[in-house]
């Protein structure tokens, strides 16, 4: 188990390095002046999703987004494959997810309207990128895919809300490589100047975003 958890943090370490490496200081923020592309930061209390618009995407990227023609929004989440994919998920899939490399899957939902009318209970904060950051932003998603052997990428089921998809993905989710920290390296591989590996949980990402962009819906106060 120890080896286990060893390796798992050399390869989230080395892919920090690269993720780091691959940023470029002048994609975020935009320029003035110059044409953004806005997307959503969504908190959903133990993980956050990325909302974006699809008629933002460009021609020729990530072109899995066609499997929701209908749709205005899409929104992308991952996690682990047994603990997302299960409605009511039991301590040992907890434990699994959090203790071993386990396979994972992304999580596509199209909506239509406001992404915080869709979304009433949740925070949601609003990030401008330039238009060369939301390219690497779809990039990313697009790379995140598992293929089959003939180069596609099968949906595995519906969505747990709305309607959306299951599509297996290509990377492994372990403690050092959470959904809050996939999606932390989502949005620096857009631009924004973030560290996923301290970004573990969905509060650390949440507050590391709000200097980031600005927050358009607070969460609704616990009495």
């Amino acid at each position: 188990m120890r080896t286990v958890l060893v390796s798992a943090f050399i390869v989230s370490l080395s892919g920090l390095v690269i993720a780091c490496a691959s940023v470029s200081r002048d994609l975020f923020p935009p320029g003035p002046n110059t044409p953004v592309k806005s997307i959503y930061l969504v908190s959903h209390g133990w993980h956050a999703g990325i909302v974006v618009k699809r008629a933002d995407i460009p021609p020729g990227v990530w072109p899995q987004h066609k499997d929701f023609p209908e749709a205005e929004y899409l929104e992308v989440g991952w996690g682990d494959k047994d603990y997302y994919m299960t409605p009511r998920p039991h301590l040992g899939i907890t434990l699994k997810a959090g203790l071993l490399p386990t396979a994972s899957v992304l999580h596509i939902v199209g909506f239509r309207g406001s992404v915080a009318r869709h979304f009433p209970q949740s925070e949601v904060i609003r990030i401008d990128l330039s238009e060369a950051g939301f390219k690497r932003l779809c990039d990313y998603f697009e790379n995140s895919y598992a293929r089959d052997d003939a180069g596609l990428s099968q949906p595995l089921g519906p969505s747990l809300y709305g309607e959306g998809r299951f599509y297996r993905s290509r990377e492994s989710y372990h403690a050092f490589n959470t959904c809050n920290v996939w999606t932390a390296r989502a949005l620096r591989h857009a631009g924004c100047p973030i560290t996923p590996a301290v970004t573990l949980t969905v509060d650390a990402l949440m507050t590391r975003v709000t200097t980031l962009g600005t927050v358009i819906q607070s969460a609704p106060s616990i009495p």
